[in-house]
């Protein structure tokens, strides 16, 4: 029996030593494993910068999606975002607490550029100006000659009528036949503050073209005499948000009586319409002929906000995010068919597309316009 138990002890203690070898072996990579992991989070978050943004309201839900936070992680890139309007930001006393400004509008990038020194400007994404209104309104609008279709989507086919009778003080009640909305209030189209928002100075190179008789305003007199033929159509809406969230969100929630016809990003409206599975079926997106794009372009002010502004441009997860609120970029793809799949006609290409004026003359046009408003 002792000659048995003895080999077979043996065995088992040798098994037992083996064990523990390879256990401590396993233990040991686990260990080492463990550690080299610390070591790449550590390095990971030496590396981490915060990078202060200041950007428009309409891109901060965007600037703030938990998503994107993942995507620019990987370029160990964490953003703190504040918002102001676009045209505000080149104003403020602390921008040079910022890393990176992310204003829409060439221009008001452009202002700021030239405010801060900075010479490293980035184009991201860009969005059409549109005017967000209502469908029991087309009957009186088509009836007119200012509204129609063009393939699935509807177009302000006659911009200069639209502001002539803004020019007029035409109310909604002089338009006829109007079922709808037969009102005594006046036909305007509701902007932001165009002394502190680019959506405002958008509206406003719009109809300064038009009003210039289809000709970009090129010079200081015709600068001042535009000015002056438009002003009213900022006087007369009264109190004006200084960002672009404000009208839209009247839009959405105060409906056609308080916001008719609203100038807005087409991007508002998309984003709007992609995050809520239930949008109101009489909200409708028309698109002025001609009309202004919007360029979304990053302004760093230092080495942090470059790097995050490079990273922005390059990172395809990052473009996609973007599709999902509205901003078009270099593939439109996914745009396109997140609104046709929620009822949402958006023209691929946009080819009646006027220039703003230059940087200069649309300033020029904006402090006339804020001299006249007593402001």
């Amino acid at each position: 029996m002792r000659k048995i138990l003895g080999p077979a002890l043996a065995v088992v203690l040798l098994a037992g030593v083996v064990i523990g070898i390879v256990l401590s072996f396993s233990g040991k990579r686990d260990s080492d494993r463990a550690a080299a992991a610390a070591d790449q989070a550590q390095a990971a978050a030496a590396n981490r910068i915060t990078v202060r943004v200041l950007t428009g309201s309409e891109k901060l839900e965007f600037l703030r999606d938990p998503e994107l936070a993942q995507a620019l992680l990987a370029d160990n890139i964490v953003l703190d975002v504040q918002k102001a309007g676009s045209r505000e930001i080149a104003t403020r006393p602390d921008l040079k607490t910022f890393d990176a400004a992310y204003p829409a509008g060439a221009a008001a990038a452009r202002k700021i550029a030239a405010a801060t020194g900075s010479r490293r400007v980035f184009n991201s994404y860009y969005t059409p100006m549109t005017v967000a209104s209502w469908k029991p309104l087309l009957p009186t609008l088509e009836a007119n000659g200012i509204v129609g279709k063009k393939g699935n989507a509807y177009f302000i086919v006659d911009m200069r009528k639209l502001v002539a009778l803004m020019e007029q003080g035409t109310r909604w009640k002089d338009l006829q036949p109007n079922p709808n909305y037969s009102v005594s209030k006046s036909v305007l189209i509701t902007s932001t503050d165009v002394r502190t928002s680019n959506s405002a100075a958008m509206y406003l190179a719009l109809a300064s073209y038009l009003a210039n008789g289809d000709d970009v305003v090129a010079n200081e007199t015709g600068a001042d005499q535009v000015a002056d033929r438009l002003v009213h159509l900022f006087s007369k809406q009264g109190y004006q948000e200084s960002s672009s969230s404000g009208p839209f969100e009247d839009y959405v929630t105060m409906k056609m009586g308080k916001s008719p016809l609203v100038m807005i990003y087409e991007q508002q409206f998309l984003e709007y319409a992609f995050k809520h599975k239930s949008v109101d079926p009489d909200m409708v997106l028309l698109y002025p002929q001609p009309t202004v794009l919007t360029k979304h372009t990053i302004v760093a002010l230092n080495d942090k906000g470059a790097r995050f502004a490079e990273a922005f441009e390059r990172n395809p997860k990052v473009q996609a995010i973007a599709a999902r609120y509205g901003l078009r970029g270099p593939d439109n793809a996914a745009l396109f068919n997140d609104a046709k799949a929620r009822g949402i006609e958006v023209p691929q290409s946009l080819v009646d597309v006027v220039d703003p004026p230059t940087y200069d003359i649309l300033e020029r046009m904006i402090s006339r316009i804020e001299t006249k408003l007593g402001h």
